[in-house]
């Protein structure tokens, strides 16, 4: 139970290697897969923490390994809240930036697409936000934690006409 079966520093650098490998991984799927948990979204994350397990471990199920394992990953998120708090190059890198969504009442779609959303989906965010179309809505953006902010429009504003 407390006897480890490979050297206390392997799990360390295996705990590492898999930390950085699924934070560079879940950080390329895009901002709505970690702020919006869809089904299959949590899912992934469930597989996903069971997939790496034995990568971490070696085949040591000990209490000790696991502590330490355990303990370095949270070591190692505490390091990154640090160094992304301090450095906004790291912040960018490892959170990414907002995205405009929508401009002027009218949807990006290229921001869209790249981030991953469908307009369906987008069409949620506005009725959720009180909104009934992407018109009565100055700005829309897609935050680092995956949820979507909005502006409205100013009642002045000029209306854009539709296609």
């Amino acid at each position: 139970m407390l006897d480890i079966s490979v050297p206390w520093w392997e799990l360390v650098v295996r705990a590492v290697v898999v930390y950085v490998a699924l934070i560079t991984l879940l950080r390329v799927s895009g901002k709505r897969q970690i702020g919006q948990l869809a089904p299959f979204d949590f899912v992934l994350l469930l597989v996903l923490s069971n997939a790496v397990q034995n990568s971490m471990n070696a085949g040591d199920n000990s209490l000790v390994g696991g502590l330490l394992s355990a303990g370095t990953l949270v070591g190692l998120n505490w390091i990154a809240g640090f160094v992304t708090s301090r450095n906004r190059r790291m912040e960018r890198l490892v959170d990414g930036e907002p995205q405009v969504l929508i401009h002027h009442g009218r949807v990006v779609r290229g921001v869209l697409r790249r981030a991953q959303l469908t307009e369906h989906e987008l069409a949620q965010e506005l009725r959720e936000a009180g909104y009934g179309s992407p018109e009565e809505v100055e700005t829309a953006i897609l935050e680092i934690n995956g949820r979507v902010s909005f502006m409205r429009r100013s009642s002045n504003a000029e209306q854009i006409p539709k296609r």
